[in-house]
């Protein structure tokens, strides 16, 4: 072997020595999880959850669920109602709270000792409305609070459907590129109510009828949709459409919906007993799921939780509230045009609702229940004409609602001829609408 090879044998023979001499003084390489320290920096194990405010719940038992000591939840209250228009005695059911923290163990650079972690929320978020959320960030041994102020921008859009299982279903699919689930049904909901007194949406719709809607969409910079107000909404079933069209006559102090006719889709009678409602069985012969026997079944079921509010259809005078046999908890309500409304099976009857007592169109007279001749919770709703049971869906048909007045009608057929052209689009944001920056007063 010549001089030269030896040298570089003698060099690699020394670089592996320095090698192992290395790896025996440092030793193996440790691996590291989130949230160690690795040398001054931390890799953070961050945790955030979101909580619901029950009722009858106070914000503190919240606060106190998501890890906050009794004192810590005090000092937290004292910082949210410090900001204007907070207060926790009248903080809604329902009220979204998402708390975030930061459960990072400290570890020193080689393992050799490790610092307790603070698995405590570091940042509450109480959700307001969607364009306030208050927020409070641990500072020491307090809590700073801040409010955000969302910024919404909105756009016009329309959604065109058909009816295959229900309204919900032919909006949903409809609408299901322009709004999230949750405001696709808050669409469908919306919808409904402006047509509740013309048509019952839980049994009256068939396979085959269309709903179009056009609506103000909202969009916040955090990526944020909602449903906005409906300005024109149609409903064909068989093959003749009702349409509605928002508006303002003259002297009045809120837009309301008219029919293409000009005449208000409220009416006398609302055409159904619940706002939020599932039919369970419709007008006719029936097996009774107890007596076991065929009866005529002289009124609708609509299926709903127990507890659920029943609303009068119109204003009346109640003329009975008491146990009726078969219909247990019941109330009859005489309207003045002669009709009477009744309602059976309630679980109770709402505050101060007695023989004499009147209601008004809407208000709530009682509580989905079972009581009597009932298997499941369920409201059993009638219309007596003269004193004979008759269909309500025949019954209240002919409700109509009250014309707009002469003075009003060229500029309501001018709104009017501009909503039915937006109608006629097809489904999408409408162009050459412009998008305009809102925000809460």
């Amino acid at each position: 072997m010549s001089a030269r090879a030896r040298a570089v044998v003698a060099v690699m023979c020394a670089a592996a020595a320095l090698v192992a001499a290395a790896a025996i003084r440092l030793g193996t390489p440790q691996m590291r999880q989130p949230g160690h320290l690795l040398g001054q920096v931390r890799t953070p194990t961050l945790w955030s959850r979101t909580d619901t405010l029950g009722r009858g719940e106070s914000l503190a038992t919240l606060l106190g669920r998501a890890g906050l000591s009794g004192d810590e939840a005090a000092k937290a209250l004292r910082a949210f109602t410090g900001t204007d228009g907070l207060d926790d005695r009248h903080i809604p059911a329902g009220l979204e709270v998402r708390v975030s923290g930061d459960s990072s163990a400290i570890v020193a650079e080689f393992g050799d000792s490790t610092a307790t972690s603070d698995p405590r929320p570091r940042a509450i978020a109480l959700q307001l409305s969607a364009e306030r959320t208050l927020h409070l960030t641990r500072d020491g041994d307090g809590w700073r609070a801040t409010e955000e102020r969302i910024v919404w921008t909105t756009d016009t859009v329309v959604v065109r459907g058909v009816v295959h299982a229900n309204l919900y279903e032919a909006l949903d699919a409809g609408a299901d590129a322009l709004l999230p689930k949750g405001a696709r049904a808050e669409l469908a909901w919306t919808f409904a109510d402006i047509f509740e007194y013309r048509v019952d949406m839980s049994r009256e719709l068939q396979d085959g009828d269309a709903v179009r809607v056009v609506f103000e969409r909202g969009r916040s910079a955090s990526g944020g949709v909602r449903a906005g107000t409906i300005l024109s909404a149609g409903i064909e079933r068989n093959g003749r459409e009702m349409q509605a069209f928002r508006f303002s006559p003259i002297g009045a102090s809120r837009p309301e919906y008219y029919d293409q006719s000009g005449r208000s889709l409220r009416a006398q009678f609302l055409r159904a007993p619940l706002s939020f409602r599932r039919i369970s069985s419709v007008f006719g012969m029936r097996k009774h799921p107890i007596l076991g026997q065929w009866r005529a079944h002289k009124g609708t079921d609509y299926a709903a939780s127990s507890g659920t509010p029943v609303r009068a259809i119109g204003d009346g005078i109640v003329i009975f509230a008491g146990i009726r046999g078969g219909y247990g908890n019941s109330i009859d309500v005489r309207h003045p045009n002669g009709y009477v409304s009744r309602y059976g099976h309630l679980r109770a009857f709402a505050k101060g609702v007695r023989s004499g007592t009147h209601v008004s169109m809407g208000s709530t007279i009682g509580f989905v229940g079972m009581t009597g001749l009932a298997t499941a919770p369920h409201l059993h709703f009638e219309i007596l004409v003269g004193g004979v049971q008759r269909d309500s869906q025949t019954a209240l048909r002919s409700s109509t609602g009250v014309p707009l007045e002469k003075v009003d009608l060229g500029h309501f057929d001018r709104v009017k001829r501009l909503a039915q052209a937006a109608l006629d689009l097809p489904t999408g944001l409408i162009p050459g609408k412009s998008t305009v920056a809102v925000t809460a007063p």
